[in-house]
């Protein structure tokens, strides 16, 4: 059965490599802006988003839903995550996040979460009201996650994840399925040594229908109206492939130095390089700092070759705390800080408790 299962995850994760390296990652210039669904992209946790997701090698947790699945797999007995996300301060957009993790077998670990992403009221205009005043509306952007990872061995971690996407108004709805797939290699003396390999956001075409859709004509010629349907195109996900590594040196006291480095090949957008570091002191304290690169970041916000409003930088912090010594019971608390070039910056909050 392992062998089976092992088999399964490495020739699914190379064939569908080999297809979207082949497809969906080539010229992605000419393809930017065409994919719908991109709060996809957007990482709702506050431990990984600290150091800019440059730790998809060596994630763990909660976090790895997102960023690398295999990681999952790391999680002794249950693992608890919430997090709330200002998304660019002063847009009044925010995310709250919650996931669960839970080991099932040895070997076999599996996981829940659910992301929701609000712009809060927006004013409802038409052709005979532009500047609005006939009441407000909400979007709302849902994800739910269904993940299983399993450790094959000591070195090698896998696993899959489930997407549900839900996007939605009032009168028009837009739903999906998408699927990740993560691997994640520990090789060295003191398992020191990561790599990881994360191909995200995998699936069919979403359509938005509804009543919204529909609208009232009025003909000369009749008395009555009519009820015309606008016809909705379908839109691809924004598929994603990660290609990580990162090297720890560990020292006395159950500290820690990580060096990790991530290249982001987007199917729609520039494809990226992200540059990170974390420190742990006594494994109570964490810091993080990382960098995003991408093709016309460093130029003007009004340059027509940056396409980015992210200045490229992350901060952030955990502090962690054993609740329960004899029950290996830890608390911790994270921030995380992205910059921005308008509004004032991405600001995270998360709440954890590992058991």
């Amino acid at each position: 059965m392992k062998k089976l299962f092992r088999t399964i995850v490495i020739a699914s994760l190379t064939i569908i490599i080999g297809f979207t390296s082949t497809q969906a990652f080539a010229g992605n210039k000419d393809r930017a802006g065409q994919a719908g669904a991109n709060e996809l992209l957007v990482n709702p946790w506050a431990a990984s988003s600290g150091w800019g997701n440059a730790g998809m090698a060596c994630i763990k947790g909660v976090d790895a839903m997102w960023s690398n699945v295999a990681g999952i797999s790391f999680v002794n007995t249950m693992d608890l995550n919430f997090s709330y996300t200002n998304w660019l301060a002063g847009s009044g957009t925010t995310v709250v996040s919650f996931g669960m993790l839970a080991r099932v077998s040895e070997s076999v670990v599996a996981g829940l979460s659910v992301m929701s992403m609000s712009f809060g009221e927006i004013d409802r205009t038409d052709t005979e009201h532009p500047d609005g005043g006939i009441g407000t509306y909400k979007p709302s952007l849902m994800n739910i996650n269904i993940a299983v990872a399993k450790s094959f061995s000591n070195s090698i971690h896998g696993g899959f994840v489930l997407k549900i996407i839900s996007e939605s108004i009032a009168d028009m709805t837009g739903t999906g399925v998408a699927i990740d797939a993560g691997i994640q290699y520990v090789t060295g003396i003191t398992d020191n040594i990561h790599f990881g390999i994360a191909l995200k956001n995998i699936g069919p075409t979403i359509k938005y229908h509804g009543d919204g859709l529909a609208m009232q004509v009025n003909l000369s010629w009749m008395q009555s109206s009519l009820t015309v349907v606008n016809r909705a195109d379908e839109f691809e996900l924004p598929t994603q492939l990660n290609i990580a590594a990162a090297y720890d040196f560990n020292f006395d006291n159950a500290s820690r130095l990580t060096l990790a480095a991530n290249f982001n090949s987007n199917a729609f957008s520039k494809d990226q390089f992200i540059f990170g570091v974390e420190g742990s002191f006594r494994d109570i304290l964490m810091l993080r700092g990382g960098y995003t690169y991408e093709a016309g970041l460093l130029k003007n916000i009004e340059d027509a070759d940056c396409t980015n409003v992210y200045k490229g930088l992350s901060l952030g912090a955990s502090v962690q705390a054993p609740l329960s010594k004899e029950k290996g019971v830890k608390v911790c608390l994270d921030y995380a800080y992205r910059n921005t070039k308008h509004w004032k910056g991405t600001h995270s909050v998360g709440a954890r408790i590992i058991f």
